[in-house]
């Protein structure tokens, strides 16, 4: 699973990647900073099962906090978005491309107003439009792919009879988008109409959330209760990413205690480091109640994605995997996965020799039908030979 970052130049992006990744990018107060793609890893929380299980978890493919699980998530921060990227302006043909990788897109949007629709610094910018132009932008990029596959619908038909649903997908897989959705999108709105087609296969396949960036600052509060009035429809969470820097490497330093979105001093500072964090704390933390980062990973995949977590183990008496660690995986899965799908996941061989599963909790047999739930502690039974 791969979540992309979004937005225009100067919007805080890199920031966000940052927060959430603390890779070392460039950051900086001018236009296409990003130029290349940031890939680097994320995560997203959930109650660890040690905790329903009252035992101590060895965790591998995750890690564990005090009952926390902290499962990764691939970020990719792709290129700042200009108007008119499907035409090539800016880093348009890179940013449309890069965001063929991801399973969803949280658009950074920067909240105070303070940049225009190119990044360049302004006032009383709304960040309204922000929203509408990336929106149309890959409105505008979907429309020409489809128009391709519309020409060659056209030509092809010639030669017998061709489903336009199967040449729709043959262009539009390497986006990501499965058939099921260009389906629903085919039953909903004509070609005839192909904006309309184009932007409902969007909202469908490229899911978007807002992160409302640069909250702290005085102009934010009113344009971000403009955004969630004019966008109903959208997940919109406020954010403050260079305060989620702030938090963490200070906490790196040993500075402060920070954790459930809580933080106490407990070194020694200056004057100016004590004013900083008072100001994250009082317009920030409390007034938000977190940063907003790690709220936007798990609105992304848990909301939004409707993943659920599942962990594999190889005794279902134990919790533990062949070598004795105890809840050692925790595996981020689409909602609906099957007992057998999910051997699958786990490796080919499992799904091939499949024989059944076991659930820790009612140590009942689960056959290969079963539909995995948030939190399933799961024993894969599969043939030896």
């Amino acid at each position: 699973m791969q979540i992309g970052l979004v937005g225009k130049p100067s919007s805080g992006k890199s920031s966000f990647f940052k927060a959430a990744t603390m890779v070392d990018v460039a950051i900086a107060d001018y236009p296409f900073t990003t130029i290349k793609p940031n890939v680097g890893v994320g995560y997203v929380t959930t109650d660890c099962m040690c905790k329903k299980y009252r035992v101590k978890c060895n965790p591998n493919n995750s890690l564990c906090v005090d009952g926390i699980r902290f499962v990764p998530v691939k970020l990719i921060d792709v290129a700042g978005l200009v108007p008119d990227a499907h035409l090539g302006k800016g880093m348009g043909n890179q940013f449309l491309d890069d965001i063929r990788q991801a399973d969803c897109l949280i658009h950074v949007v920067d909240c105070s107003g303070l940049t225009d629709s190119e990044g360049k610094q302004t006032k009383d910018h709304d960040p309204c439009e922000d929203v509408r132009f990336l929106e149309r932008e890959i409105d505008l990029w979907f429309t020409k792919i489809i128009e391709r596959a519309l020409e060659k619908y056209k030509k092809k038909k010639n030669f017998g009879k061709v489903e336009m649903l199967d040449i729709l997908f043959d262009y539009l897989t390497g986006l990501g988008i499965t058939k099921g959705e260009i389906k629903r999108s085919l039953d909903k709105y004509s070609l005839d109409n192909l904006e309309e087609f184009s932007s409902y296969l969007r909202k469908i396949s490229k899911q978007i959330i807002i992160a409302a960036n640069k909250i702290d600052l005085p102009s934010s509060e009113e344009n971000f209760k403009k955004l969630k009035k004019t966008f109903p429809e959208l997940a919109i969470i406020p954010t403050c990413a260079a305060a989620e820097i702030a938090l963490k490497t200070a906490k790196e330093k040993n500075l402060i205690d920070y954790k459930d979105n809580k933080m106490k001093i407990t070194g020694k500072i200056d004057d100016k480091q004590k004013k900083g964090l008072e100001f994250i704390q009082k317009n920030v933390l409390e007034k938000y109640g977190s940063t907003g980062v790690e709220e936007c990973l798990n609105k992304s995949v848990f909301d939004v994605l409707d993943y659920i977590v599942v962990y594999p183990v190889a005794d279902v008496n134990k919790l533990s995997d062949k070598k004795g660690n105890v809840l050692p995986d925790a595996y981020l899965v689409k909602k609906g996965t099957t007992m057998k799908e999910f051997a699958g996941i786990i490796h080919s061989d499992m799904a091939d020799k499949f024989i059944g599963g076991l659930d820790a909790e009612t140590k009942r047999k689960l056959g290969a039908d079963y539909e995995l739930k948030d939190g399933d502690v799961v024993e894969i039974l599969f043939s030896k030979r």
